[in-house]
């Protein structure tokens, strides 16, 4: 990799630490943050790749402790609770939104790979939260995913418009290519 593309890899681990600093409590335990707007932007931007590896930065630098992850926390013991499968779910997310991205423009294409990776998402972080809460997956379900699906169409829509602005943004696509 240039040293270009490893500063925008973490440049979009630090977008990614700084939306997750919106964050809204929910019952359950399970926050509304805006961290899937960055992954998915991640992804839409950077392609297969890239996208992964910005969040892997983001996974690692929140596991070694640095205060990255919703509500200004970090540490493997979060990667590894309840909510880590989420976090751990983002460089698969990034990944399958870029790979779908680098093969096509269409705009609704670019949106079904926002739900898609939304759909990673909730999977593998509603499993681990499932086998960690020691609960069945429909409770899992209804902690960690019912209560977002609304928000989560909103942030697929979001992120696929502005995903699609910056691209076709001249001054943008000097950076990212």
């Amino acid at each position: 990799m240039k040293t270009k593309d490893l500063v925008i890899c973490s440049l979009f681990a630090a977008i990614t630490a700084v939306l997750a600093q919106i964050s809204i409590p929910f019952p359950g335990g399970v926050p509304l943050t805006m961290q899937t707007l960055a992954v998915s932007l991640a992804g839409i931007l950077l392609g297969s790749k890239k996208g992964f590896i910005s969040l892997i930065i983001y996974t690692l630098l929140g596991a070694v402790g640095l205060p990255v992850f919703a509500q200004f926390s970090g540490g493997i013991q979060i990667v590894l609770g309840p909510t880590g499968g989420f976090i751990l779910s983002f460089p698969i997310m990034a990944f399958l939104i870029g790979f779908i991205c680098e093969r096509s423009n269409n705009k609704f294409m670019i949106f079904v790979a926002m739900i898609l990776g939304s759909i990673v998402n909730y999977t593998i972080g509603t499993m681990l939260f499932a086998f960690i809460m020691k609960t069945t997956i429909m409770s899992a379900f209804i902690a960690c995913v019912a209560p977002f699906i609304f928000t989560g169409i909103v942030k697929a829509f979001l992120a696929t418009i502005i995903g699609i602005k910056l691209k076709e943004n001249r001054s943008m696509q000097g950076v990212l290519n």
